[in-house]
């Protein structure tokens, strides 16, 4: 059955398990069967210290086309030098050797563990191996071949009318941890039917991925691997370049990409719990955005959230510190879950008595912070997760 990456027309995908990790599958392949090239977008780690794959994926973006994607799990290949980008050029040449294709036609991805080098006989194998097995039923196998600490895939899918007819958006994604905004630790990738130019294709990504992607926390960390990758093939025969259209397919986009973004929050390394941070009434989207990313990324905030402490004092505490401008007397907080709404701020004062309904919504699996500045029209959410005891078990004895 086709599912996430393959659900588009056109797609097929594999996962295989060749030897980087002891069990887990941790090679994935997904490529076009369509004559032409894809249209591709890309958005990449703002972080300065960029593996050899983001380096490379670089490259081919410039060219604007791709057929393919390579990815590993458990090594970044990254802090490698010269040798490191240049195993990431070998891993393009074999699939696209496997897969009777123009080498540069073909993106590679890498996560897993930084500075060690790539085991190249391991990794060429294990792309000889994908290329035999790709198939429109491999978008669960290739979602599962990419993930590090993640205890789960994410796959999501989206169908969109558009004036020319229906077109499919697919995608997988995996994160789990050293995930911030500017694209937190994440690949994914993203595969959709549409016909689009590559300045569309570009337009729409980077719109989506503002409220998405780039408005997750997990723990203030921004990675070396860092990708979004998005392959349009056109298989639908649909085009999306009138503003119309060009919108919708935007909209669906963004729809696919927030779910993976709330997903990958919600299988966060040691998270009980979602936090979803709703900031209104700024001057700016830009001080609701930074005024939400200071409360996500606040440890006090964030290990209250662990227990239920109704401590709404940390809660203020990191609107003031945010940076920027605010009236103390007008700020009104309220936390809601399960349809509750405990009232906790109201004029900058505490109002709620009912510490118990407070705890309680503090606890729900998916909680809202919801904080109104008072000053204006604008807006911004934010996603987070938790602190707990799991987030550091598991970073204390994981080599980065």
């Amino acid at each position: 059955m086709s599912c996430g990456v393959t659900a588009p027309k056109g797609f097929v995908a594999a996962g295989v398990h060749c030897g980087l990790k002891k069990r887990r599958l941790d090679l994935s392949i997904i490529a076009s069967t369509a004559d032409e090239p894809s249209t591709l977008a890309a958005v990449f780690t703002r972080n300065q210290v960029q593996a050899a794959p983001v380096l490379y994926c670089r490259e081919v973006l410039a060219g604007g086309r791709a057929r393919a994607i390579v990815a590993n799990s458990g090594n970044a290949n990254a802090c490698t030098g010269e040798p490191g980008l240049a195993d990431t050029r070998a891993m393009a040449e074999r699939a696209g050797a496997a897969l009777d294709m123009d080498p540069g036609h073909v993106l590679v991805a890498s996560t897993g563990v930084i500075g060690v080098p790539m085991p190249m006989p391991t990794v060429l194998a294990g792309i000889d191996q994908a290329a035999t097995e790709l198939r429109p039923g491999g978008g669960v196998s290739a979602a599962e071949g990419i993930l590090t600490t993640d205890t789960r895939p994410k796959i999501k899918v989206e169908k969109v009318s558009l004036g020319g007819g229906e077109v499919t958006i697919g995608g997988i994604a995996k994160g789990a941890g050293m995930m911030a905004p500017d694209m937190a630790t994440t690949l994914a990738f993203v595969t959709t039917d549409v016909k689009a130019s590559p300045a569309a294709l570009d337009l729409a990504l980077r719109t989506a991925v503002e409220p998405t992607f780039n408005s997750i926390t997990v723990d203030g960390d921004t990675s070396t691997n860092d990708c979004i990758l998005l392959l349009a093939n056109g298989a639908a025969g649909v085009e999306a370049e009138s503003a119309d259209d060009l919108e919708g397919f935007t909209a669906g986009l963004q729809r696919v990409l927030g779910r993976l973004a709330v997903a990958l929050i919600a299988d966060a390394e040691g998270a009980n719990r979602v936090i979803e941070i709703r900031v209104k009434g700024a001057r700016t989207d830009a001080a609701a955005r930074q005024v939400a990313n200071t409360i996500a990324n606040s440890p006090l905030v964030k290990t209250a959230y662990r227990s239920g402490q109704p401590n709404w004092g940390r809660f203020m505490g990191a609107i003031g510190r945010a940076g920027v401008d605010i009236v103390e007397q007008r700020i009104g907080i309220a936390v809601l879950a399960d349809g509750e709404r405990v009232e906790v701020v109201r004029g900058g004062l505490g109002v709620s008595d009912n510490l118990e309904g407070l705890a309680r919504t503090m606890l729900a699996d998916h909680t809202v912070l919801e904080v109104d500045l008072g000053l204006g029209g604008c807006r911004w959410t934010v996603w987070t997760c938790d602190l707990s005891e799991g987030y550091i078990e598991i970073n204390a004895s994981y080599i980065s």
